[in-house]
């Protein structure tokens, strides 16, 4: 194995941090059921592994890291739609989840594997440091929302995209295809985690969205306006 350089400078590390991240991520993408070990990641992205080491203290936390990367693509993504555009709906946030989670190759069950990892097997420093940067992202994308949703109060974007996200990755953990949920095929009380996760997905969201954003009286707000979210998701035979 050809054993790269010790980078030096700032750009350089930043480009070395990269080159682990997407070693452990393609084989993590390769094999799904394990957590890779750092001697693999090293051998994947042509490192020592002490250097491995030097960026990420453990394997969890970079399992972390590459979730926290795929979150700050997100809320990129998000941001610049906002700041770009002059009105967004629901349907254009939809294909943003769409592209930037749903689409992307790891992102749900790496999402939900964080949550665990994060209360038991990642310190409390760095739990707590991905957890205010994800609140500063929030926050940022937050006065965006308030902005082309006005019926929403300050803090509300905030609010909603944490409910949103609380949304997306508990769906996938109740009906994403697996092994269990093949064997609750002929279960009759388990018919309801065989549904299609994008298409379900994307009929709850519009429904929560639609609760933010309504009007006092409970009926949901109307264009003119951003504030209008229609459900264009076909209803699911019975």
């Amino acid at each position: 194995m050809n054993i790269k350089a010790r980078a030096i400078h700032a750009e350089h590390k930043v480009e070395r941090r990269h080159t682990i991240l997407d070693a452990a991520e393609q084989l993590l993408l390769a094999h799904p059921q394990r957590i890779a070990s750092v001697d693999e990641v090293a051998a994947r992205a042509g490192l020592a592994k002490g250097t491995v080491y030097l960026y990420f203290p453990s394997k969890e936390e970079l399992l972390l890291a590459i979730h926290d990367r795929n979150s700050e693509r997100f809320f990129d993504a998000l941001l610049l739609l906002l700041d770009q555009r002059e009105s967004v709906d629901f349907d254009d946030l939809f294909l943003l989840v769409r592209k930037h989670m749903i689409d992307v190759p790891g992102f749900l069950p790496l999402a939900a594997l964080c949550f665990g990892l994060m209360e038991k097997s990642v310190p409390i420093e760095a739990a707590a440091a991905h957890k205010e940067r994800i609140g500063n992202r929030l926050q940022a994308a937050s006065i965006g929302l308030e902005r082309k949703f006005p019926r929403l109060d300050t803090g509300q974007g905030a609010a909603l995209l944490m409910h949103s996200y609380a949304l997306i990755v508990g769906l996938w953990q109740m009906i994403h295809p697996s092994p269990l949920r093949d064997a609750l095929a002929e279960i009759p009380a388990c018919d309801m985690f065989h549904g299609d996760y994008a298409v379900e997905l994307e009929s709850g969201l519009r429904r929560l969205w639609d609760g933010y954003l309504a009007d006092h009286d409970g009926r949901s707000s109307g264009r003119p306006g951003p504030d209008k979210v229609t459900s264009k998701t076909p209803r699911r035979k019975p």
